[in-house]
């Protein structure tokens, strides 16, 4: 008995044939051609200033010395590296390099996402802006004034003390920066009061793309505002931070350079001196090229580790990535 049933017609070639992915690239390259007309410029920059010198590396693995050739250097493998991890001083700088980026990683996400939130909340136009102008304004001062302006204030005779002294919370003058426990509270919060402001814009461009309806709704629900900040507003603009959090821990040992150079000194060195600084002092000031540069070339892996490391976790969390 046959069946009643027919046999489905089998898929043509044309249709089971999987697109080339050459032909799509190009497709798609030939579409935006204007911008990559426009990126060319930055693609040679980026090939001389960050690939090109990477040839240096090999300086890691030399006894370098300046006045012999390249190929007459003598080749010490990884001599340099063992020296820097049986160094004292070198686990201590790393120790105070992790120990600030965390810190500026914390206040800097906590404080520019509340400030973010809070203007978003301001109706007032005018007062909104005036608030916006006085945060942004410390970012455009280099770091040779503001850190004028921080000893200044942190000095014996400064308006700290003075404060302290007569709300009675001191008996005598402090000298903040010679205090070596008290650095890294004050990088904190000079790192905060310079760049609070600008961290705030991105954040704030994200929460205009919010649909206003969703505020419309839950005030309908009965919602208040903070209940709509929590609600609404953060998972909004959580794709952003996610993306900018994986950035920063890629980051994590570039603690920076200007804020420790400018306010450290012999006192607080055991707590202010980070990685750029170790290489600056112990490795290029006492000619020692070798060793700056396998300082220089372990925060460079380690940072690349710990940037697709993170990444790969907000991928497999399923929430946004870089790539």
């Amino acid at each position: 008995m046959e069946s009643s049933h027919t046999a489905a017609p089998a898929p043509s070639a044309s249709l089971t044939k999987k697109p080339n992915r050459l032909a799509v690239f190009g497709k798609k390259l030939l579409q935006q051609r204007a911008l990559v007309f426009m990126s060319v410029p930055f693609l040679i920059w980026l090939f001389i200033f960050k690939y090109l010198p990477l040839w240096g590396w090999s300086i890691a693995f030399q006894n370098y010395k300046p006045a012999l050739g390249f190929m007459d250097q003598q080749w010490i493998g990884f001599d340099h590296f063992r020296f820097l991890f049986g160094e004292e001083r070198f686990l201590r700088v790393l120790r105070n390099t992790l120990a600030m980026s965390s810190i500026n990683l914390v206040l800097g996400f906590t404080t520019a996402i509340t400030l973010a939130l809070l203007l978003n909340e301001v109706r007032h136009i005018v007062f909104k802006r005036v608030v916006q102008t006085i945060s942004y304004l410390p970012y455009f001062i280099s770091w040779v004034v503001a850190a004028s302006i921080v000893q200044t204030m942190l000095s014996p005779d400064g308006i700290i003390n003075e404060l302290l002294l007569k709300l009675h919370l001191i008996h005598e003058e402090i000298l903040f920066l010679g205090v070596p426990n008290y650095f890294w509270g004050i990088f904190g919060g000079t790192m905060v009061w310079k760049e609070i402001g600008w961290n705030t814009i991105v954040y704030l461009a994200a929460m205009t793309m919010i649909d206003p309806s969703q505020y419309e709704a839950a005030e309908i629900d009965g919602a208040n505002r903070l209940q709509r900040m929590w609600h609404i507003t953060l998972p909004g603009i959580k794709p952003v931070i996610i993306v900018l959090l994986i950035m920063q821990i890629g980051y994590l040992l570039e603690s920076g350079f200007e804020p420790q150079y400018l306010l450290g000194n012999g006192m607080n060195i055991d707590y202010s001196e980070n990685l750029d600084i170790f290489v600056l002092n112990y490795g290029i000031a006492q000619g020692n090229f070798s060793l700056s540069i396998a300082a220089g070339m372990f925060k460079t892996v380690i940072s690349f580790i710990l940037l697709f490391s993170a990444n790969a976790i907000a991928k497999r969390a399923g929430e946004s990535r870089l790539f």
